[in-house]
């Protein structure tokens, strides 16, 4: 069998989305098997993680699995062994590798040439498994997304790119809020135009935010982006989530964060511990969910 990689949420199709989805409301719910029992999963942290850590490594030992940490700096990766090497070498020793890096193209070469399912925790372009689980989310709390609007109000950063791949599996509306010159990946905005994706780009966080159910946002300021911190600032001054901006949303809205949170710059303290907030039930579905997908790509099959 042709082995499966997790590299963008378009490499799912919708019914095994709802698949992921069900498997992972029965973890949620304490339905746990140990499908990836006997085997071990590479996790190789180029960038900084807290939630996509844990709720990785959590999730393959809760599986039955061995996680095995390898960074950069303490492996043969740190003094530039070609990717393509370190990808055959990891695929001897273990049934899957998941990445977070930085430039999209690293986690694609590795892709091609491991022949164990390759996941992608993170790099510059997209953060898939975050906003897989965020539409578990929304649909846990709201029901059905198909046809309803989502906002999105900043930086048109990998989360952003990621929720404009979601948008036509799910189907629901998409208004994405950026200062100009911070849109989201244009090749990637064209591809899913074209498939029939409603998505549009404003530069008015209000009218991105009316009616919407839910809000959602990330810092300004991303990993590798730091040095830009106080020019942003100033971009954004006019993209924060507050209490008045929440106020156009629909009646039922949810306030999204995929964090760590920047209290006071791209949302006010008082949304991000508000009654509307969702963040902290986000965090917590990213271990169900990932935990679904590597059952799905690495788990015993039959």
């Amino acid at each position: 069998m042709k082995k499966r990689d997790f590299l963008s949420i378009s490499d799912l199709s919708m019914g095994e989305i709802s698949t992921l989805f069900e498997r992972a409301r029965a973890f949620k719910k304490g339905n746990i098997t140990k499908s990836l029992e006997g085997k071990s999963v590479v996790l190789i942290f180029e960038k900084a993680s807290t939630r996509t850590r844990l709720s990785f490594e959590v999730g393959i030992s809760a599986l039955g699995g061995h996680p095995v940490i390898l960074s950069t700096e303490t492996s043969q990766m740190g003094r530039g062994e070609p990717i393509k090497d370190t990808a055959r070498i990891l695929s001897g020793y273990c049934d899957g590798i998941v990445l977070r890096t930085y430039e999209h193209f690293r986690i694609e070469e590795l892709a091609q040439w491991a022949s164990v399912p390759v996941i992608n925790a993170l790099t510059d372009l997209l953060h898939p498994c975050q906003v897989l689980s965020d539409c578990f989310t929304l649909q846990e709390q709201l029901g059905s997304i198909k046809g309803k609007k989502i906002a999105w109000i900043g930086d048109g950063n990998n989360m952003a790119n990621s929720w404009i791949d979601a948008a036509g599996l799910f189907g629901f509306e998409l208004m994405l809020a950026c200062p100009k010159g911070y849109d989201p990946d244009n090749e990637l905005l064209k591809k899913a135009l074209k498939k029939g994706s409603s998505i549009k780009i404003v530069r008015d966080a209000k009218l991105a935010a009316k009616d919407a159910i839910a809000i959602n946002t990330d810092v300004w300021a991303s990993m590798g982006w730091e040095a830009e911190k106080e020019v942003r600032k100033k971009a954004f001054a006019n993209f924060q989530v507050d209490q008045n901006l929440m106020k156009l949303a629909s009646s039922n809205a949810v306030f999204m964060h995929c964090l760590p949170a920047y209290r006071g710059l791209e949302v006010s303290d008082d949304v991000l511990e508000g009654k509307q907030s969702i963040v902290w039930e986000q965090a917590k579905n990213r271990l169900y969910v990932q935990e679904a997908i590597l059952e799905f790509l690495i788990g015993k099959k039959g």
